[in-house]
């Protein structure tokens, strides 16, 4: 890498330019990992002698300090009453393992699945209380998948975000029409895609909030 570039390599969604015919990842993936060492009062950083000659990346993370008291495990973010039980459906598993690492490390139980079909077995057995997805997927798509979810006995229940790179005002139409609660365009913003995780209605332009009428079963 450049060693003019080092700095940005932990910043959300950067990509740095390259020579190479291959492009994929959302930007995300080293951003995470400094959110997640510093988490465990670390730090990392990132070495370059320049194009063609390798880079490294160094992680210190203090020792165990040993104490009389218990050791209680803190995660950031998350929710007050706990994690959620969370579905990501993406047929882009760069994006999808991307999704569920971050979502895991905020103290959700993510399950992720590549394929529409799967994520409705799943959801049948064991409804998540939340489930991002994806729209355009092959075979079964995301609206079709919001749909049939949204037919489970629990299905009313379940929190449905639609991520997709589709944010015309016509796509936001048709995901409200679909059932959907909210509309996230891709690349998503994490700390935006948190905040609907914990159940709050984040409002920024990449996000747009359905209000909906909930079916309660007594």
């Amino acid at each position: 890498m450049d060693p003019e570039q080092l700095p940005r390599v932990f910043e959300m969604f950067v990509q740095l330019e390259s020579k190479s015919d291959h492009a994929g990842g959302l930007g995300l993936g080293l951003a995470l990992v400094k959110s997640l060492v510093e988490l465990h009062h670390g730090r990392v950083e990132a070495r370059s002698d320049g194009p063609g000659k390798g880079s490294e990346f160094v992680v210190r993370l203090p020792l165990l300090q040993v104490t009389s008291e218990p050791v209680v495990a803190r995660i950031a973010g998350g929710t007050s009453g706990g994690g959620r039980r969370v579905l990501v459906v993406d047929d882009n598993q760069d994006g999808a393992q991307t999704m569920g690492a971050l979502l895991s490390a905020n103290g959700h139980d993510v399950r992720v699945f590549y394929a529409a079909a799967d994520a409705l077995a799943a959801a049948t057995v064991n409804p998540p209380e939340m489930a991002f997805l994806d729209l355009n997927m092959p075979g079964m798509d995301g609206f079709e998948l919001a749909t049939k979810i949204r037919a489970l006995p629990s299905g009313q229940q379940i929190r449905l975000i639609a991520v997709t790179g589709m944010g015309r005002e016509a796509d936001v139409m048709r995901t409200r029409a679909a059932g959907f609660d909210a509309h996230l365009t891709k690349p998503a913003d994490p700390e935006r895609l948190l905040e609907l995780a914990a159940g709050a209605g984040a409002d920024a332009h990449t996000v747009v909030p359905f209000p909906r009428n909930r079916v309660t079963r007594d």
